[in-house]
């Protein structure tokens, strides 16, 4: 990219791992692209609806509720369009069945990383009489060991591991683009494949957050701890959001940024693996589209292709 336009400060793009491909998007749009059983790359894409655009999406702390609800909605969308290019015409979710899916998931993750943690530690604290500090703080390594347990666990998965590699390739790809370098294969190939906004990191950022905003609570019984932890969700997640964006702003100006940061880092191993040059270049169709999409009408600085 031509040295002018890095004095520019350059858009925050992010996406997604699919069944066999990558989603990326933008404020105003989004691609996805997948290679289907022949080979090929089919490409998706859409124009954002204007909530993307809105003060809700940029305001502080809304932003951060926003992308989590994009996370489960549009996110689940196009992983169900993805699994459908490669089960075919014939087998394919959508409708009723593709809500039910979207419900069902949501559910599970609420249950399983923000429910359970607090069931268990709220007996705990019932039976051994701790305090409410010490009771969230078990709480919250609760959550954290069974969300390490499960990625290790479906890491395991072939099909997840090739997931988990197309999440390298979409992490590369984002990684080049910032790095304002030529997007071809085998130069996006040489980016670290890990990054400070992913979602991963939001999800780790969580789960330290979670103690400290559930502590402030105080004791509680247990079935009003359990409704505050889904109360209190879209506030973990807006505060989670906003962390990560400023710890991705200032990792490369500060020491202690890069350290707090660190332990975010380090979870992506679980969710990233180095991905093939094939798979690369399903991550730079997706980001192209795009991209292309995105700034279509606007002064932005065009990508290195």
């Amino acid at each position: 990219m031509k040295a002018e336009s890095a004095e520019l400060r350059l858009p925050a793009y992010g996406g997604q791992a699919v069944i066999e491909g990558v989603l990326m998007r933008g404020r105003r749009a989004l691609a996805m692209a997948v290679r289907d059983p022949k080979g090929e790359i089919i490409l998706f894409d859409e124009q954002l609806p204007t909530l993307y655009r809105s003060w809700w999406a940029r305001a502080p702390f809304f932003r951060g509720i926003v992308s989590l609800w994009d996370s489960l909605s549009m996110g689940m969308e196009y992983l169900t369009k993805s699994a459908n290019v490669q089960t075919g015409e014939e087998e394919k979710i959508e409708g009723k069945e593709l809500v039910f899916t979207m419900l069902f998931s949501i559910l599970v993750g609420v249950g399983l990383f923000f429910l359970l943690p607090a069931l268990l530690a709220g007996w705990l604290e019932s039976g051994l009489q701790t305090t409410a500090w010490v009771s969230n703080l078990l709480e919250g390594l609760l959550r954290l060991i069974i969300l390490v347990v499960y990625m290790v666990l479906i890491g395991k998965m072939p099909e997840i591991q090739r997931t988990f590699m197309y999440h390298g390739a979409e992490h590369k790809t984002i990684n080049a683009f910032e790095a304002q370098v030529e997007l071809e294969p085998e130069i996006v190939a040489q980016q670290t494949r890990v990054h400070p906004r992913c979602g991963t990191s939001f999800i780790l950022s969580m789960v330290f957050i979670s103690i400290l905003v559930f502590t402030l609570l105080g004791p509680q019984p247990l079935l009003w701890r359990l409704i505050s932890r889904i109360l209190l969700l879209p506030v973990v997640a807006g505060l989670s959001y906003e962390y990560i964006r400023w710890a991705a702003q200032n990792m490369q100006k500060s020491g202690f940024v890069r350290a707090l940061i660190q332990p975010n880092l380090w979870l992506q191993s679980l969710t990233t693996r180095e991905p093939t040059l094939d798979m690369i270049e399903v991550a730079l169709a997706a980001f192209k589209r795009m991209y292309a999409m995105e700034t279509a009408g606007e002064i932005l600085p065009e990508p290195t292709v």
